[in-house]
């Protein structure tokens, strides 16, 4: 029996990316998907996922949905809940990634991160955490970022939602705790996704010198992370971070 088995998860973000990677992990152990992408613009990738996905998972779908927008996360739990009758996992992943110097940033970049980041994850956890509670199951897997714990300039707001989002999970286990409810994090290091692709070689440059395996890791090397914290092999870790990040940082 695969890890996953007949589990039904919600990975937000997951048209692209790390998220997207998770989704195929997450169908290949067994799992049902909802694929949740933000606006039309990604459309296309979210059907390319589901098609990577279909034959391994066929009741796997795409779900539309900005996290940060309380109307349409409360529409997609309700509709995920009506076509599969429960929702087993949630990972939430949305996020988008911006720059600017605190002194240069605007109120909207900041406000506009931080909701996508931080109020879709408690937004998703809020919903989800409605169905978990009829079942007395769930896991709900969180992704932070390994910059929560080092910073970066240039990336204040994305450092500070990254590192509500694992206080937010530290503290949602200590309410959760007595339940069968397991609430994670992942915080990846720098992952070869869209997000890089328009980062000078500098810089990457710059990003490899300061991780000990000297690269920049693959989404494939990401992924287990998040299949293990769904499994029933991770009953034990509540509140956890695992964070693959080649030594960027030692946790």
């Amino acid at each position: 029996m695969s890890a996953l088995e007949n589990r039904i998860a919600i990975i937000t973000g997951s048209s692209t990316g790390i998220g997207a990677g998770v989704a195929e992990a997450f169908a290949d152990e067994g799992a049902t998907v909802i694929i949740n992408y933000p606006d039309e613009s990604e459309l296309q990738n979210a059907q390319n996922v589901l098609k990577k996905i279909i034959k391994l998972s066929p009741q796997s779908q795409i779900i539309q949905a900005n996290v940060s927008k309380e109307n349409e996360v409360i529409s997609m739990i309700n509709e995920v809940n009506s076509n599969h009758g429960t929702i087993d996992i949630l990972v939430n992943n949305a996020g988008i990634a911006t720059s600017a110097l605190v002194h240069e940033m605007t109120s909207n970049m900041w406000d506009e991160l931080i909701s996508i980041h931080l109020k879709g994850t408690f937004l998703c956890t809020r919903e989800v955490l409605k169905i978990m509670y009829k079942r007395n199951y769930g896991k709900i897997i969180n992704t932070a970022s390994q910059l929560a714990y080092k910073g970066s300039a240039g990336f204040s707001h994305y450092t500070a939602a990254k590192g509500a989002i694992l206080s937010f999970t530290r503290s949602l286990s200590l309410e959760i705790g007595n339940k069968n409810i397991r609430a994670n994090c992942v915080a990846p290091g720098a992952t070869e996704t869209r997000m890089l692709a328009d980062v000078p070689m500098e810089i990457l440059n710059d990003i490899k010198s300061g991780i000990p395996k000297g690269k920049i890791a693959k989404v494939s090397e990401i992924v287990p992370s998040y299949v293990f914290l769904a499994s029933e092999a991770a009953n034990h870790f509540v509140g956890q971070c695992l964070s693959p990040n080649g030594g960027d940082v030692f946790l």
